[in-house]
C-alpha cells in the first residue's frame, strides 16, 4: 500500500508528551477538506479559523491491523479522531477476557473513556490499518475556555457516546438473538449512510466472534441468526460482505414485529 511511510507507525499505546510545534495552514485545510468533519471534534467550529484548529490536531498517525491504539489503565494524553479505518474498544475482567463495548468509524473520537479519571478504562484495537488524528487533550482543555463552542462541540461527541452506550444496555436486556442482530446491522447501515456510503451494501471490518461479543451472544448463536436472516431473503451476508436486500422487514424484525416473519417467508430461501 502506497503511503505507508507517511505517518508514524504505531505498534503500543503512544505515551505523554509535549506536542510538537504544526503548521497551522496546513492542518486547518486538512480538516476543511476532510470527508467526515462534520462528525468529528471540529463540528460547528469555523474551519476557516487557524487559531482553533491549527493549534489542536497533531499529524496522522497510523495504527497496524492488530495494534494497540491505547490500553486500559494509561494516562490520557490525546484524544483521536478516525480518520481512516475502524477499531474495537473492549474490556477486560480479572481472568483475562476481553468483552467488546463498541466499534469506532472514521468521524469517532476515541478517548473519551478516559476524561473522567484520565486513565483509560479499556483497550482500543486496530481492526485493519487506520489512521487517527491526535488532539493533545490539556491543550484542548485549555483553547475550550477561551473558545465556547469547542467545549460544546466535545460536549456532544460525550453525549452521543452516552447515548449509544444507552441504546446498546436497551439492546442486551431487551431484544432476542436475532433482534439484537437486526439492530447492529441497521445501527451499521446508518452510520455507513452518515459517512456518504450505501446504506444497503457495506463491508464488515469485525469478525463474528467480535460482533458476537459485542451483542452478548455465543459465536454459534450469531451464525445460526445470520443464516436465517439469509434464508428468510432479509439479508444477504457472505464472509464480511453484507447486502441488505429487504430494509423494512430488518427494521420490523428488530422491533419485534411478527408481520416480518409473514412477508419475508413468501420468498424463496436462498442456497448457499
Amino acid at each position: 500500500m502506497s503511503g505507508l511511510t507517511d505517518f508514524p507507525l504505531l505498534e503500543q499505546p503512544v505515551p505523554a508528551r509535549e506536542p510538537l510545534p504544526l503548521h497551522l495552514k496546513r492542518l486547518a485545510y486538512r480538516c476543511n477538506e476532510c470527508r467526515v468533519n462534520d462528525l468529528c471534534l471540529p463540528t460547528g467550529l469555523p474551519l476557516h479559523d487557524n487559531r482553533y484548529l491549527g493549534t489542536l490536531i497533531g499529524s496522522r498517525i497510523r495504527v497496524r491491523k492488530g495494534a494497540a491504539l491505547f490500553n486500559a489503565n494509561v494516562p490520557l494524553s490525546h484524544l483521536y479522531s478516525v480518520y481512516s479505518g475502524s477499531f474495537k474498544t473492549n474490556l477486560n475482567n480479572a481472568e483475562g477476557q476481553g468483552v467488546i463495548i463498541n466499534f469506532w468509524m472514521p468521524g469517532d473520537v476515541l478517548g473519551l473513556d478516559a476524561i473522567a479519571t484520565e486513565l483509560h478504562v479499556c483497550d482500543a484495537i486496530a481492526l485493519e490499518d487506520s489512521e487517527v488524528c491526535p488532539v493533545p487533550y490539556h491543550r484542548l482543555q485549555a483553547v475550550a475556555r477561551e473558545f465556547p463552542p469547542l467545549q460544546q462541540s466535545l460536549n456532544r461527541l460525550m453525549s452521543r457516546e452516552i447515548i449509544r452506550e444507552h441504546e446498546r444496555v436497551l439492546m442486551l436486556c431487551n431484544l432476542s438473538a436475532e433482534q439484537r442482530l437486526a439492530s447492529f446491522l441497521l445501527g451499521l447501515s446508518r452510520r455507513f449512510v452518515s459517512r456518504g456510503y450505501s446504506s444497503n451494501g457495506f463491508m464488515l471490518c469485525m469478525s463474528r466472534e467480535d460482533i458476537a461479543s459485542y451483542l452478548g451472544l455465543r459465536l454459534e448463536t450469531i451464525c445460526r441468526s445470520v443464516a436465517h436472516l439469509r434464508g428468510l431473503g432479509i439479508v444477504n451476508l457472505r464472509g464480511r460482505l453484507v447486502e441488505i436486500l429487504d430494509m423494512p422487514a430488518l427494521s420490523a424484525l428488530e422491533l419485534g414485529s411478527a408481520g416480518s416473519y409473514a412477508i419475508a417467508e413468501l420468498k424463496p430461501v436462498k442456497a448457499d
